[in-house]
């Protein structure tokens, strides 16, 4: 955060809030969907080489894919309503700059349903490999920087926001908050050992209010590809299913350190689930900040402003030959 701040950036962020609002609205839905017979299995919605692909090549499954906008562009809805609003300033007068370790989210900033009234949620994408050339180019030593904390509104988040990054976590989180909806259950939420790890294709099974749930975390379009084919074929036992690009979610994205092995991609996912395991707050609707952000501006998850603001939609492409 100093580091930024040294850059020149004058409010910081953590997108692993926008991650427990994600899960928030994510969760929602699939609670949504399951009480009313909506298209299953829900497929997330938050990496978009994915989305990008089933454009493409699997259009008949849009319907599946989750209305969510990814962490990185529900933020820039929130930063260009709620605190425009809070600070009393012209939302185009904000020039709002996501950080992500995913080359893709470049693309999906400029995407035309990603903003309103002729402003995009995200003005620019930087990645994780640029920002370290920026702090290089600077000359910003960072470990002689103070650590310090980013800034409020949008700068608490729960562990379930960190894992997010993981394959395997998105769902995991998700289902935390998807029970807590189901059961009114505050308690200690599960862990779902089944997907963590480097495993391309991980299932697991839960059952919440005595409803069995089938969950598939998938990393690798290759992988992805297969799964569709046997939900197209008839495979019904799985009503969840998170997708990430990149082998290993995330923190192996194409915007990070170039040649990470998959040892390093391991250790990777190792201290985000250290740092769920020690957490206070483990689950996205335990996040205040959250909390205070629907009741003072959202209302609840699937409301009316809420889906206005944070759900979008996705077309047919035409594949690129």
């Amino acid at each position: 955060m100093t580091a930024l701040r040294r850059l020149g950036f004058d409010w910081v962020f953590d997108t692993g809030f926008s991650a427990d609002l994600t899960l928030m609205e994510e969760a929602s839905e699939l609670v949504h969907r399951l009480a009313t017979g909506g298209p299953l299995p829900m497929m997330t919605s938050c990496s978009p080489g994915w989305i990008k692909f089933v454009e493409q090549f699997y259009p008949e499954l849009i319907p599946n894919l989750s209305t969510c906008k990814s962490p990185q562009q529900m933020l820039g809805a929130v930063v260009k309503t709620f605190l425009a609003g809070r600070l009393q300033a012209d939302p185009a007068s904000i020039y709002s700059v996501a950080i992500m370790p995913c080359t893709a989210k470049k693309f999906e900033a400029g995407r035309q349903e990603m903003g309103r009234g002729g402003l995009q949620d995200i003005d620019a994408v930087l990645t994780t490999r640029e920002l370290a050339e920026l702090i290089r180019m600077y000359g910003i030593d960072l470990a002689s920087l103070p650590p310090d904390a980013a800034d409020t509104p949008f700068g608490e988040r729960t562990s379930a926001g960190k894992i997010f990054g993981a394959s395997g976590g998105v769902a995991e989180a998700a289902v935390r908050t998807a029970q807590f909806f189901l059961t009114g259950d505050a308690g200690d939420p599960p862990r779902m050992q089944a997907l963590r790890g480097l495993d391309g294709v991980k299932e697991s099974r839960v059952t919440v209010a005595g409803r069995d749930i089938g969950v598939a975390a998938v990393s690798g379009l290759g992988n992805a590809r297969k799964l569709i084919e046997q939900i197209k074929a008839g495979r019904t036992d799985i009503q969840f299913i998170e997708v990430m690009t990149c082998p290993g979610g995330c923190i192996n994205g194409g915007g990070q350190p170039r040649s990470a092995s998959p040892d390093a991609v391991r250790a990777r996912m190792q201290a985000l689930y250290a740092i769920d395991r020690d957490a206070a707050t483990r689950a996205s609707h335990q996040n205040q900040a959250i909390q205070r952000l629907y009741a003072e501006f959202l209302e609840k998850p699937l409301s009316h402003k809420s889906h206005d603001l944070l759900h979008t939609h996705y077309e047919r492409r035409d594949p690129v030959m």
